[in-house]
């Protein structure tokens, strides 16, 4: 009998340190359920509310980057003008449904992903339930983003081909899948995934370190635990703004692989794709073309993201401990 219960507390024990998802508390198997379906609800929801926010800016973007004319903010303007007098006010979203397809299950990967590397990391390194040092805290970032991007990349090739071409050629999400594997291969759904991956670990490494940072320094200045929203947004700004200018040359190259086979270039390798736009376009002008934009649109997008989610999670945390939804 006393056999049967140490054998029973061995097992215990062992489930709560393998469903160990949170750095703070250790609540029941139903409880750590919860803590995951929480990080995968405000990962989708700040995902959502960030892409559609900055959608016809990053419309415009991909158009520039894929095409060899030159960018500038008058340019861009203009596109944006003809786009609605042409096609009306909506079609500035166009692409957008693509967009939400891939962003909703990439962010909520993405951060739910993250929490689970801090907590593994932390546990790794000595931290658990203490702020990360800073190469765990710039892995988890890395490995989040990886790990998304990996299990959603065929959605971003769609979502790409669907926003530099008219609305006759594809007429819905489905449309694209059907047409690419007809007519191009399954393979050229992961074309573009080489730099795809290679400007991910830095872009998400940078970003959740930087917020992760940031944060972290406000809480030993101010000695407040959370920081006010508008501090949260301006934090995921500045956040953005560094990781999308440390990446933003492959995020060219990727696109350009991507949307290859409607605009009649033949990009098939990296340094290929890298070397003729360096050649036809230069450095700056070519690998660097709309950063100008990026830097208007993705600190926006970012501090929207890393804010909506924490606030969302504050929320549905105060939900948990008023009784309404049961862990």
């Amino acid at each position: 009998m006393a056999h049967c219960v140490q054998d029973h507390q061995r097992i215990t024990v062992a489930q709560a340190t393998v469903l160990t998802l949170a750095p703070s508390t250790q609540p029941n198997d139903l409880g750590q359920r919860w803590t995951v379906l929480d990080s995968l609800i405000c990962g989708a929801i700040a995902g959502a509310v960030a892409k559609t926010a900055i959608a016809p800016l990053d419309r415009t973007k991909i158009i520039f980057q894929v095409s060899s004319n030159r960018f500038s903010a008058k340019e861009a303007l203009r596109l944006l003008y003809c786009t609605y007098m042409k096609d009306g006010f909506l079609s500035l979203w166009r692409g957008n449904s693509a967009t939400m397809v891939r962003v909703i299950p990439y962010a909520a990967i993405q951060f739910c992903s993250h929490d689970q590397y801090k907590s593994i990391l932390g546990a790794y390194y000595g931290f658990q339930g203490k702020a990360l040092p800073p190469l765990p805290r710039f892995l988890a970032g890395s490995l989040a983003g990886t790990t998304a991007a990996i299990l959603t990349y065929p959605l971003d090739m769609v979502r790409a081909r669907m926003a530099v071409t008219a609305r006759e050629m594809y007429s819905n999400i489905l449309h694209v899948f059907v047409r690419i594997s007809q007519e191009e291969g399954l393979r050229t759904l992961y074309r573009g995934f080489t730099p795809t991956i290679l400007g991910v670990i830095p872009y998400s490494g940078i970003t959740f370190f930087t917020y992760e940072s940031l944060k972290k320094l406000h809480t030993e200045k101010t000695k407040r635990a959370q920081p006010y929203p508008h501090e949260r947004l301006a934090f995921g700004a500045c956040a953005g703004m560094i990781g999308q200018s440390a990446s933003y040359p492959l995020d060219v190259v990727r696109r350009r692989m991507q949307t290859a086979g409607v605009t009649g270039s033949c990009y098939s390798t990296l340094l290929g794709t890298m070397r003729h736009i360096v050649t036809t376009e230069g450095v700056v002008r070519g690998l660097y073309k709309g950063l100008s934009m990026n830097w208007v649109k993705g600190p926006i997008a970012v501090g929207v993201s890393f804010s909506t989610f924490d606030l969302a999670h504050d929320m549905l945390n105060k939900f948990h401990r008023a009784g309404y939804f049961p862990h």
